[in-house]
């Protein structure tokens, strides 16, 4: 955990932070977007994560289908997260969501 100081909180730092740290989510496991905000030293800060990744540059190339909701959901508006999932090796239950405890990185 980075410990960033949240009474100089820079949404820039914050950013890069979010990025370093789902650069190193393995192919076929997943975090969530509260994982990222404890990783990075915010755990009340998960929909600035969710910002932070949706507005990442694809230059970065940053495996960001392997964040998904703490209840296992995928991004509403893009579909194509579950295949990318899928082609790693995450199964999803008959309801569309992944059972996260199994998948979940970091090991807790």
């Amino acid at each position: 955990m980075s410990g960033l100081n949240r009474k100089n909180f820079n949404r820039n730092d914050f950013y890069t932070e979010v990025y370093n740290i789902v650069q190193q989510i393995p192919a076929g496991r997943v975090s969530t977007y509260g994982c990222i905000a404890r990783l990075a030293g915010y755990p009340s800060y998960s929909r600035l994560v969710g910002k932070a990744l949706s507005d990442v540059s694809p230059e970065l190339q940053l495996p960001c289908h392997r964040v998904v909701s703490s209840q296992g959901s995928t991004a509403p508006h893009w579909p194509e997260q579950q295949h990318l999932l899928e082609e790693e090796g995450i199964k999803f239950t008959s309801r569309g969501k992944i059972p996260v405890h199994r998948y979940l990185w970091p090991d807790w």
